[in-house]
């Protein structure tokens, strides 16, 4: 874990390594120094792969027990895709498991034409996480249904749910046309952490670029042309990051070099940052537990 209070707290994201068994990654997050680890333990689609945890109650107990020995802690799991065919009896499996595992929120995407649908199975998922204390953001992704940081905003609003959250991913934000000053003005209670990772100033056209781009083909904090400076200013001070960066230059090393890579590389960039920057993402470092 960081011995730096003048950094936020980290988690690593399961995209980052989304091939790690869920044992492996814990143990690259705390060779990477990370305080946190987001897992997947939803399919976003019936079709992907996933280690099956959900169910299993001995990898539950793995779990629970690695995370315990390494000192690294469970930010939030994911991904819930809400669609059409979404099976709350397995969603509330998963949110069981989640609470279990000391997770205190849960990442939710919208990926229904239908917007009545949608917004009704978004409240069916925040009740639903309120039973496990737990929070559930909204992710606004450029290429789905919710698209925008306004859409995910009035979804939030409509819920009337007050563990409805608003997940900020700094690629989606930059793709979908979001300003900073747009991010500096959302209530500061509906953001309990944020994504993190770096990118080209300009992104791919085609939905299939920038569906691989999202997915396998992100930049490491610092070494992209994101304006990341001002977008962390914009946040809540102190919330904790979580590091989404899949990115092809670590593909194929062990997944505690590629950790200790990612951990590195986004903590320089951190104490790089301008000190307006600094000022508002350091003063207050929050922990979620």
């Amino acid at each position: 874990m960081s011995d730096d209070p003048a950094l936020p707290l980290l988690s690593l994201h399961h995209l980052t390594m989304l091939s790690a068994h869920p044992l492996e990654l814990i143990d690259a997050a705390a060779a990477g120094g990370f305080d946190y680890v987001g897992l997947r333990i939803v399919r976003p689609m019936k079709s992907d792969s996933l280690v099956d945890v959900v169910g299993n109650a001995s990898l539950i107990r793995d779990i629970r027990q690695r995370l315990s020995d390494t000192g690294v802690r469970l930010l939030d799991i994911e991904a819930i895709w809400l669609q059409e065919n979404s099976d709350f009896g397995e969603l509330e499996a998963a949110l069981a498991v989640a609470r279990e595992l000391g997770a205190g929120s849960v990442l939710a995407v919208g990926f229904d034409a239908n917007q009545v649908r949608l917004q009704d199975n978004f409240e069916r998922l925040c009740e639903l996480g309120a039973r496990y204390d737990l929070d559930v953001g909204i992710e606004f992704i450029a290429y789905c249904a919710v698209g925008t940081l306004p859409q995910a905003q009035a979804m939030v609003a409509q819920s009337d749910q007050p563990n409805a959250r608003l997940l900020i991913d700094a690629l989606q934000f930059f793709r979908s046309g979001a300003t900073n000053e747009q991010l500096g003005a959302v209530d500061r209670s509906l953001l309990r952490y944020a994504q993190l990772c770096d990118g080209p100033a300009i992104g791919p056209v085609s939905l299939d670029d920038r569906r691989r781009e999202a997915r396998a083909a992100r930049l490491l904090p610092g070494e992209g042309e994101l304006p990341l400076a001002g977008w962390l200013a914009a946040l809540p001070a102190g919330i904790p990051l979580s590091v989404e960066a899949p990115t092809l230059k670590l593909a194929g090393l062990p997944f505690d070099e590629q950790a200790r890579i990612v951990g590195q590389t986004t903590r320089t960039f951190l104490r790089s940052l301008p000190e307006i920057a600094c000022s508002s993402i350091h003063t207050t470092r929050k922990d979620l537990s």
